[in-house]
């Protein structure tokens, strides 16, 4: 893959602004971060949306109450894996999550059967196959961020749960940029048939210099001296990263389109820039649920 320095400038340029923007959500405080990936959410469930719909064009025939009540469904179990630190007064937004589940798990089977002209149970598992791909990591995701946040009645004592978070997201970046820059130069060896510009090389380089510098800036420049979490949240973030940038590939090349959508020049749209987080996610978590 020959190196482009206009693509390169382009998407650099994009990156910067995009870098800024996820770190305020990221780094703001906890109210931010929910706001920024229920944005992220719902821009990947409508790019999810249309990409299925091309694949299976069934699927345009969903109801409206079918097409967002799913997307508010999954939403739902974002805000259910909040904790206390999200209330708002009284109102607990834990609870809130759950009542919006229940709600729709109920009604959306009931209500598409109803009202659907052509009922397809296929449309039905297109959207619980949604339900895992993108809101059960974003659900998980919120909850890596609430898991740090100690609070005495309404006030926040200590919050560090915007560590774990960042060390992934930042995982997912560094490992995305430097294959792109290693494959750019020395990257002979096709890595995959969905993905024909990735290479072993560009992969491997990637992934060595992203679990390299995440857990020496880590270490040494944050005071983070859980080197061992360090290089496995960094691990995982390469590996099940690059699973999920290929799923995504393929659901593009299937559904005959270049990129997911159109939010940022040179990035594409929210699954093709948070296509990786999105696998690597659950992982991480379970890392952390299981071992820390």
């Amino acid at each position: 893959m020959a190196f482009n320095l206009q693509t390169f400038k382009t998407r650099a340029l994009t990156a910067a602004i995009f870098v800024v923007v996820m770190l305020s959500g990221l780094l703001v405080n906890h109210w931010t971060f929910l706001i920024l990936f229920s944005i992220i959410h719902f821009g990947c469930w409508f790019e999810y949306q249309k990409l299925v719909a091309l694949i299976d064009e069934g699927y345009k025939t969903i109801t409206p109450f079918h097409k967002y009540g799913v997307m508010m469904l999954g939403w739902g179990f974002m805000l259910w894996m909040t904790n206390n630190a999200f209330n708002i007064g009284e109102v607990s937004l834990t609870e809130i999550g759950w009542w919006i589940i229940l709600i729709l798990i109920i009604a959306l089977p009931i209500v598409e059967i109803i009202t659907s002209k052509d009922f397809k149970f296929k449309n039905i598992a297109h959207s619980v196959f949604g339900l895992l791909y993108i809101s059960l990591s974003w659900g998980l995701m919120i909850n890596l961020r609430a898991t740090g946040i100690l609070s005495v009645g309404d006030l926040i004592s200590i919050d560090l749960g915007w560590i774990v978070p960042l060390v992934l997201i930042a995982s997912i970046w560094i490992n995305d940029t430097m294959a792109y820059v290693v494959g750019s130069f020395i990257g002979k060896t096709p890595f995959s048939k969905i993905s024909p510009k990735k290479t072993w090389e560009g992969t491997i380089g990637g992934a060595v210099l992203a679990i390299a510098t995440v857990t020496i800036a880590g270490f040494y420049a944050f005071g983070l001296n859980d080197y061992i979490s360090l290089i496995i949240i960094s691990s995982i973030a390469a590996i099940a990263g690059t699973a999920g940038d290929l799923f995504e590939s393929k659901l593009k090349r299937m559904a005959g389109v270049k990129d997911s959508g159109q939010i940022m020049p040179g990035h594409g749209g929210f699954l093709d820039r948070f296509d990786s987080l999105l696998f690597a996610t659950p992982f991480v978590w379970l890392f952390m649920k299981l071992f820390l």
